[in-house]
Parts: structure tokens; sequence; C-alpha cells
């Protein structure tokens, strides 16, 4: 029994994850507006080290996003109030694609709409393309004036959104969830049941910056999205309890910037988790997160991640 012990921990774990359909090589992805399209940092990191890399957030049409300024640095973290600036689906599908295509990693887009019939013909123009496994639905968005947020603070809202998406689009559907909500777990289980093979938590918690010298919020639009730090604790209370609500697989994010603290998330029921605001702090933080999982695997004898998925659930 020993023997046998000791050899499985002299090989190296294995990270492989498993989020729906999708197979990832380790369950470290990057979050969506935080790692532009993984090109521009393909100098700076391994990208073939990650799991996989959740692009800038499309829309159906190009959205020029909130006036400046729109991001501003707080106690623990950050606000950004961005608002989904980017070029269009057809824009990434013709000039984005073909070149993230090749990138060593699994590419998955970010898909955000103002309207329900947005947000299903938006995933539908992604599901066309080939080399896309997974789409992450961004119902949870606090930052734009019009949809996002607003489907994903209601059971009913998010599960009207899922329901027209997963019509359209058979691969992988990942739906990423609002903590500014009373219960999360109620959301959960509604996206569930519209077939949602996954869920990701945290998006970014309402917040604000004043400028007490000019006696005016910050940023353009007075409020924004907090992330960093300051929002580990809520988001990992989040994740275990819709671990404890729904069958599919949760991914994990909101102040990660460890591999302790992905080693947290992942104890407390997250099979992938997401590295966001990290990533300015330091742009090698996902890949040296990957290897800090490897690491502390190695270190307590376990054989496979999925071995830690949910392990303090049990504990004691």
């Amino acid at each position: 029994m020993n023997s046998n012990t000791n050899a499985g921990a002299s090989l190296s774990p294995d990270l492989t994850t498993h989020v729906g359909s999708l197979t990832l090589r380790n369950p470290v992805l990057t979050a969506s507006g935080t790692f532009g399209y993984g090109l521009e940092y393909a100098d700076l990191v391994d990208l073939s080290r990650l799991g996989g890399i959740i692009v800038k957030g499309t829309t159906l049409e190009p959205r020029q996003g909130n006036p400046y300024p729109r991001m501003a640095e707080t106690a623990g973290g950050m606000l950004n109030c961005v608002g989904l600036q980017n070029k269009g689906v057809d824009h990434f599908c013709r000039h984005i694609y073909p070149e993230v295509r090749q990138l060593p990693t699994a590419v998955l887009v970010g898909v955000s709409g103002s309207t329900i019939e947005a947000y299903a013909e938006c995933a539908r123009r992604i599901g066309e393309l080939a080399d896309v496994p997974a789409i992450e639905l961004n119902i949870s968005c606090p930052n734009v004036k019009h949809g996002g947020m607003a489907f994903g603070v209601t059971a009913d809202g998010a599960a009207a959104v899922v329901r027209a998406v997963r019509k359209v689009y058979p691969k992988t559907l990942i739906v990423k969830l609002s903590p500014n909500v009373t219960s999360i777990a109620d959301i959960a289980r509604a996206v569930e049941a519209e077939g949602a093979d996954a869920v990701s938590l945290i998006n970014t918690l309402m917040g604000m910056a004043i400028d007490a010298e000019r006696r005016r919020p910050v940023l353009s639009i007075g409020t924004g999205g907090l992330s960093g730090p300051a929002v580990k604790p809520v988001a990992l209370r989040m994740v275990w309890q819709v671990y404890e609500a729904v069958r599919v697989p949760v991914v994990g994010l909101g102040g990660i910037m460890t591999a302790t603290d992905a080693v947290e998330f992942l104890l407390a029921g997250a099979t992938a988790i997401e590295v966001g605001t990290a990533n300015f702090v330091n742009p090698r933080a996902s890949q040296e997160i990957a290897d800090g999982i490897e690491a502390y695997l190695s270190r307590h004898g376990f054989a496979s991640v999925s071995e830690i998925v949910g392990a303090a659930h049990s504990a004691g």
C-alpha cells in the first residue's frame, strides 16, 4: 500500500480538467477582458502551459465602451467600467479568429449582449468557428447601461438568455454569474435547468470611487466593477454555495492572485479557475499559478487535480 502511494506520488500529477465536453490540459484559464486575445501576451507567457484563454468579450454589434476615465485603483483591487468595448462578432470571426485559432491552448470566447436575440445570434456565429470549443456567456457585466447584468440578477432573466442561446449553440456553454444578487445558488440552478454545461463565478462586484478634491466620482459613469484580492472572500463563499447547489462544473474566479488562492477555490468546489486582475499586476501570473497548482498536488501526494475539487466540503 505504502509503496504504491509513494510510486504514484513520484509521478507528475494529472492536471487534465473537464468542463462539459471541453478538455483542458490544466484548470487555469485567463479571464475575459484581462488577457486581450492572448496574442498580446504570447511573448511574455508560455501559452501552452495554460488550460485556456477566454478572449475579450464579444458582442453582436461593435461597442465603443464607456467614456474615459474607466479604470481606477482601489484598496485591494481595481474598479473598471470599460463597457465591453469591442469591434463586434463579425470582426472577430474575420480578423481575430484566424490568428487565435493557432494559439497552443484552448481558446474560448466571452459573449455578451443587450438583448436576448443579440446574445443568441452572437453565440450562433461563434458556434460556427471550428476551433472555438466553448463560450462563456456573460449575463453579469455590471458596467454597461443596457443588458449584461440586467439579465443575470434574476433567475427568470438568466434562464431566458440561456434558453435562447442553448437552442442555437451546440458546444460547451459556460454561464458567468453575477455576485450582485440575493441568492447566486438560485440563479445557478436556473441556468443549469436551461442547459448550461457549467457556471463561472463571480463577475465583479458593484463599487465606486470618489475623488475627494474634485468632489466627483472617479469613473466616468460613476460606478464600476470591483475586482482583485478584495473580492476573494465573497467569491470563495459563492463558489462554495454554488458547488452544493448544482451538478454542473463550477469555474471559480475573483481575486485569484497566487497558486494558493487557486487551490482554495478548487477545494471549495471549482473544477477550473480563472485568473483576471492578477494579469495586470504580473503578466506571468496565470502560468505561475498553473505551475503552483502542480507543485501543491505533488507536495501532498495527489495523483490528479480532480482529487481536490470540493475536498474542503468533506474535510473532517
